[in-house]
């Protein structure tokens, strides 16, 4: 079994940012595709970014120019770089690798 293991969420004030980090227990340099997934009380979860084989990204209209997905295969994390967060940024942010490999999720709170 795969676990996936997401790290670096917190709270911070509107216009900070955050880094978001990713790890597998196989390695995460071993899947072609990793994702950020986020959900908000009330809305439904939302892909925010995904990077794929050759570090081609994929963003959603809501995070393009504001987040940056990366993959260190040196230090076998895929990053979530959160830049100017807004009060709508808040959400508990989940790692996905290969599609289906879940991680627990790491809470982002953004303060006014």
């Amino acid at each position: 079994q795969v676990h996936v293991v997401e790290s670096g969420g917190g709270s911070v004030q509107a216009g900070g940012s955050l880094r978001l980090s990713c790890a597998a227990s196989i390695g995460i340099s071993r899947f072609n595709a990793v994702a950020w997934y986020r959900q908000a009380p009330g809305k439904e979860r939302e892909m925010v970014a995904r990077i794929t084989t050759g570090d081609k990204t994929t963003y959603a209209d809501s995070a393009t120019g504001q987040f940056t997905i990366s993959r260190d295969n040196a230090n076998k994390r895929v990053y979530l770089q959160m830049d100017d967060l807004k009060v709508d940024d808040a959400a508990v942010y989940y790692c996905v690798a290969g599609y289906s490999c879940w991680g627990q999720g790491t809470q982002v709170t953004v303060t006014s």
